[in-house]
C-alpha cells in the first residue's frame, strides 16, 4: 500500500522542519508585509517631521492639511500602530510554522483577517481624509508640497498592501485544516495469476513429500503358525453333570 497526504495546514508547512531564511523573504505575503510597513513609516514620519507650521497669525503649530490637527493625528496614530502590527505579524509568520496545534494556527490566520480588513477601510479613510483636507488648503506658502503629496500618496498604496494582505489571510483562513496531512492508502492492483493477494503471498514454498511412519513395537500376527487347540484331558477332571 502507499501512503499519500497534504503537508501543510492553513497554508503553512507543518512542524517539523527548519526555517528557510531565503524561500520564507520571497514569499509574496512576506514582500507585501515589508511594503506595508515601509508606507506606514513614510506616512507618520512626513507627518511628524514636516506636517507641523507656524503660521503668521499663530504661535501654535498648526497641521498644513488645510490646518486640521485632527487629519495629523489621525494620519500619524494609523501610521504607528500599522508599523507595529506588521512587525508583530510578521513574527508571527515565522513563529507558525512551529505551531503543531491547529487550533492555534486558526486563531493566528483569523486576526490577521480581521486586522488586516480593518486596517484596509482605516487607510481607506485616511486617505479620503487627507486628499480631502489637502484639497481645501488654499495659501500653501511655506508648506513642504511634497511632503503632503507623500503622505496622501503612501496612505492610497496601504490600501492596495493591506488589501493585498487581507485576500492573503482569507485565502489561508478558507483553506483551513483540510491542508493537514491525513494519510490515505491505495491498493495495488492484484494479479489473477497469484494465487494469493501480493501483500500475503508468501517469499517461497517448496512442497515437502509426506512419508508414512512404519511403527515396529508389534509383531507381525500374519507371520504367526495357525492357532490349534490341544484338547488333552486334566488328569482327575470329571465333567459336570447336568
Amino acid at each position: 500500500m502507499e501512503e499519500t497526504g497534504a503537508t501543510s495546514a492553513y497554508g503553512v508547512s507543518l512542524p517539523g522542519g527548519s526555517l528557510d531564511v531565503v524561500k520564507f523573504s520571497r514569499q509574496p505575503q512576506t514582500i507585501v508585509r515589508l511594503l506595508s510597513w515601509l508606507f506606514a513609516i513614510v506616512v507618520f514620519a512626513c507627518i511628524a517631521t514636516e506636517g507641523y507650521i507656524n503660521p503668521v497669525y499663530s504661535a501654535e503649530p498648526k497641521c498644513i492639511f488645510n490646518q486640521n490637527d485632527s487629519a495629523c493625528h489621525y494620519a500619524v496614530g494609523i501610521g504607528v500602530i500599522a508599523f507595529l502590527a506588521c512587525v508583530g505579524f510578521l513574527l508571527l509568520d515565522v513563529y507558525m510554522p512551529f505551531m503543531s496545534n491547529a487550533q492555534q494556527r486558526k486563531y493566528a490566520v483569523m486576526a490577521d483577517l480581521g486586522f488586516s480588513g480593518t486596517w484596509t477601510f482605516l487607510w481607506f479613510v485616511c486617505f479620503c481624509l487627507l486628499a480631502s483636507q489637502w484639497g481645501r488648503t488654499h495659501d500653501v506658502s511655506g508648506i513642504p508640497q511634497d511632503a503632503a503629496r507623500a503622505t496622501v500618496a503612501f496612505s492610497f498604496f496601504s490600501i492596495a498592501t493591506w488589501g493585498i494582505l487581507t485576500y492573503f489571510a482569507f485565502s489561508r483562513f478558507r483553506s483551513g485544516g483540510d491542508d493537514i496531512a491525513v494519510p490515505t492508502y491505495t491498493e495495488q492492483p492484484t494479479d489473477e495469476h497469484t494465487p494469493y493477494p501480493p501483500t500475503y503471498a508468501p517469499a517461497s514454498y517448496n512442497p515437502t513429500p509426506y512419508t508414512p511412519t512404519t511403527y515396529s513395537a508389534y509383531p507381525d500376527l500374519s507371520q504367526q503358525p495357525a492357532f490349534t487347540p490341544n484338547l488333552q484331558p486334566t488328569p482327575g477332571y470329571q465333567p459336570p453333570n447336568y
